[in-house]
């Protein structure tokens, strides 16, 4: 589904100083798999989870989802493609805090053409009950604790139906039951929905959850 072909990203930080976030790395994600990529800080996982993503532009080589280079597609195309396929969850919940947890779950998809309000908050309300929320829907942000946050945030990732849910650090700033607890919703939502997942963690007790796991580097994918 994702091929990364000799993938690499430098950063400029001078003219005498340049950083190799990531360097050379082919990483081939198939469909239906549950990828975990550990590291520690600085190791260049968050950039190689980008890359993947299409947030990111690679200095060389080549970032394919089924069969279509990223790069060569228009800024609208790429949008629309991260629209469709990606389902987003980042370190942090970024919820807005104005909007009760119901209406941050719906926020992706109910200025979308094509979609019905009625249909939309229905799918919603579904989502907050797949992740266990089915009461917190009128609760604001301030009001549900962090692991109930990212839950909505997961719950909010899933509203467009993406093929591939990319999760970077999503359980780095929850206490270590909670964050098993997520790390079991999420392998929930990959047995039951057969979703493509790609996780970035530094905890290396979290790969028990995946169907694969590579680690990371000084910007490489440590072999052997």
């Amino acid at each position: 589904m994702i091929t990364l072909d000799n993938i690499s990203k430098t950063y400029t930080i001078s003219k005498e100083n340049k950083v190799g976030a990531v360097q050379g790395v082919s990483l081939q994600i198939d469909k239906g798999e549950f990828l975990v990529i550990t590291g520690r800080s600085g190791s260049g996982k968050t950039t190689l989870l980008n890359l993947a993503a299409g947030l990111t532009r690679p200095s060389s080589g080549r970032v394919m989802l089924d069969g279509v280079d990223l790069w060569s597609l228009s800024d609208p195309q790429q949008s629309r493609l991260r629209s469709e396929k990606f389902g987003f969850i980042f370190q942090f919940p970024s919820l807005i805090p104005t909007l009760n947890a119901l209406e941050n779950v719906v926020l992706p998809i109910i200025f979308t053409n094509g979609h019905a309000k009625k249909a939309a908050y229905q799918r919603a309300e579904d989502l907050m009950e797949l992740v266990g929320l089915e009461d917190k829907k009128i609760s604001y942000p301030r009001q549900l604790s962090a692991g109930q946050q990212q839950r909505v945030v997961i719950a909010r990732a899933l509203m467009n139906q993406p093929k591939v849910l990319l999760a970077d650090e999503p359980t780095s700033d929850l206490d270590e039951q909670t964050e098993h607890e997520i790390v079991q919703l999420f392998a929930q939502i990959h047995r039951d929905n057969g979703i493509t997942i790609l996780m970035v963690t530094h905890t290396n007790q979290l790969t028990a959850y995946s169907t694969r796991a590579v680690e990371m580097a000084m910007g490489k994918i440590k072999t052997g």
